[in-house]
């Protein structure tokens, strides 16, 4: 079932030749070192899309098959449409472009943390998050391998200044499709059809990505999505933790989520939801990994109801949550989301109910279920259905998904 990209890779005269490495457009020269990610201040003007520096990327978040890994600055927007400095990995395959350019995956990462060294680009072989994003570059991997070129984007604010927005899914739809427009910039030979694939917060950002394409990105070409394991329900799991006396390893999650929103909505005052002990350790969150806030510290520890002021006024909150509802959303294209049974951390009922409603809302969805496969199980378990999947609507076969059965 590998065949299928020889087919649609097959060079037919093309006019994209041996040169097709070399960059476009020359940038200016990227600072050595972790400078990298602080992007000039103030930023140039820039379409989103447009490059601000690059250099060449080596080491763990490399992709071992690609004839050149690209570590990129590039022009983003926010949720609010102002500019903003992304980073974000390009992989480029061995050999010439086939016809039409190469094709183009745009991963959208799964949670990683929120300090700068969380962010993908950025992994080393000892990093915090090192273990899940090996997983992740073995599947990408195999893409480069079978000629398409791999674009991921660290997201608004991980890795560089700012915030992230955490389960935003505009702003992060935007930083994935911006990070394609810098490719092709950096590399010409890099066609205009691309897939979204990505995995939880990332399944969450995947939907977003493929639903405000057509809008945001029309001079390019959406074929397909695949959401593994998608984040969702940020409503229930807010108030979820405003009733828990328990530990809960979701505490975490639901702090991004609020930092985020804190960033993004001027009516989110933190200091009015969450109590002053709480406040007091947002700073200790921002500063680290996921794993590494999960393993120890306060966050690891803490009693989610007792984080929460008695009575704080949620509403703008909520209001924002379900803004953010990807059972909501409307895709052009069709959609493949795939859940491990045993996931704990992207529970099956919600993405069985996210399924649900992207259904009857007339979307186009295959909906596949993993037995024995947890959160990071389903990313190596769906792959021998992904591909066939994918390589049907790359060649431009008719599916009409199997909601309702």
């Amino acid at each position: 079932m590998l065949r299928w990209l020889c087919i649609v890779l097959m060079v037919a005269g093309a006019g994209f030749t041996a040169g097709s490495l070399a960059y476009s457009q020359a940038v200016p020269a990227a600072p050595g070192g972790t400078m990298f990610y602080s992007p000039p201040n103030p930023l140039p003007n820039g379409a989103p899309g447009a490059v601000i520096w690059s250099q060449p990327l080596t080491g763990v978040a490399a992709m071992g098959s690609a004839a050149k890994n690209i570590l990129v600055t590039y022009h983003s927007r926010t949720l609010a449409g102002n500019d903003v400095a992304v980073t974000g990995i390009v992989a480029i395959p061995p050999g010439k472009a086939p016809e039409g350019g190469w094709p183009v995956i745009t991963w959208t990462h799964g949670t990683t943390g929120l300090g700068a060294q969380c962010a993908p680009s950025r992994d080393t072989e000892n990093g915090p998050e090192h273990e899940y994003l090996k997983i992740v570059n073995t599947l990408l991997d195999g893409y480069v391998k079978r000629g398409f070129v791999v674009v991921e984007s660290d997201y608004e604010g991980l890795g560089t200044r700012g915030v992230q927005p955490f389960m935003i899914g505009r702003a992060v739809g935007q930083n994935a499709l911006d990070i394609i427009r810098a490719a092709r910039q950096l590399e010409p030979a890099i066609g205009k059809r691309y897939i979204v694939m990505g995995h939880s917060q990332g399944g969450h950002a995947d939907l977003f990505t493929a639903a405000i394409a057509p809008e945001y990105a029309p001079e390019l070409t959406l074929v397909a999505d695949v959401a593994m394991a998608p984040g969702s329900h940020a409503r229930e799991m807010i108030v979820a933790m405003t009733n828990s006396q328990k530990v809960m390893p979701m505490l975490p999650y639901v702090m991004y989520v609020l930092n985020a929103y804190a960033a993004n909505n001027p009516a989110i005052d933190l200091t009015r939801i969450l109590t002053p002990e709480a406040n007091a350790h947002l700073p200790e969150l921002r500063r680290q990994c996921m794993s590494q806030t999960q393993a120890a510290g306060y966050w690891a520890t803490a009693i989610p109801k007792d984080q929460f002021q008695a009575g704080a006024d949620l509403s703008a909150v909520l209001k924002m949550a379900d803004e953010n509802d990807p059972s909501k959303l409307k895709i052009s294209v069709p959609s493949m989301v795939a859940q491990g049974k045993t996931d704990t951390t992207v529970v099956p009922e919600f993405t069985e109910a996210v399924v649900k409603g992207l259904c009857s809302g007339g979307n186009t969805i295959e909906f596949r279920e993993y037995a024995g496969k947890d959160h990071d199980g389903v990313i190596t378990a769906s792959a021998g259905d992904v591909e066939p999947w994918l390589a049907a609507r790359w060649k431009g076969e008719a599916t009409r998904g199997n909601c309702g059965k």
